[in-house]
């Protein structure tokens, strides 16, 4: 059972929010991705695409749109030498990745202009980052992040439904402190994608082979392997 979907903007779109509203939904969207298969979905990414390209030693990935990054930064002691490179636009996410992961690269940048040359990272990691953005800018971002990528790119989205949004409706009502987590949370699964929609976004795309699955708690995890 299906709901339309929404384009309206949300809280977490004003990048002029670079307050302390910020670093309280990061957490408690940490909490989200540790209960409601954010974490599961991106370490099952990552193991698919590293069987695929026989990947058993050090590798980089680029988590584009990064957010608080928790879900590669749970999962990359546990997936080998893993060097993550964080990119979000918003000041004060920046600045609350570096605070909470201080090993890693903090880069400050826009996802249509990434400032990163052809194959610079071996895997491009989005997690709750691509429902934010319309169809065709969609297949922009995951041309670009093509290009600089060598194995290919994990996502990591929402699948839109009635149940996924009474259901987190529900669980922000009882447990979100966060304004922008009970207004962003439910808009982000009115936003998130049915299976044709992803493969009509992805017919655009050149790539050698693709993994699409349904995961916990109304996940997708699409693997794009060049």
């Amino acid at each position: 059972m299906f709901i339309r979907k929404s384009h309206q903007p949300e809280i977490m779109d004003d990048f002029s929010i670079t307050d302390d509203r910020i670093d309280l939904a990061l957490k408690e969207l940490k909490t989200i991705n540790m209960y409601l298969g954010g974490n599961s979905t991106t370490k099952d990414g990552i193991i698919r695409l590293m069987r695929n390209i026989n990947s058993t030693g050090k590798f980089n990935i680029l988590d584009i749109g990064a957010g608080g990054s928790d879900n590669l930064q749970i999962n990359k002691n546990e997936c080998g030498d893993v060097q993550v490179t964080c990119l979000d636009i918003n000041t004060r996410t920046c600045r609350y990745i570096r605070n909470k992961s201080k090993e890693d690269n903090i880069i400050c940048g826009d996802a249509f202009n990434i400032p990163f040359k052809k194959s610079s990272f071996d895997i491009v990691h989005a997690s709750l980052f691509l429902h934010h953005f319309s169809d065709n800018d969609i297949k922009k971002i995951l041309k670009s992040c093509l290009d600089i990528s060598k194995h290919g790119i994990i996502i990591n989205d929402l699948q839109r439904s009635v149940l996924a949004f009474a259901g987190i409706k529900l669980l922000t009502f009882l447990f979100s402190r966060s304004i922008m987590v009970r207004n962003d949370a439910p808009l982000s699964v009115k936003r998130g994608f049915l299976k044709n929609e992803l493969i009509e976004i992805l017919s655009e795309i050149k790539y050698a082979s693709l993994i699409l699955k349904s995961k916990w708690a109304f996940r997708w995890l699409v693997v794009i392997i060049k």
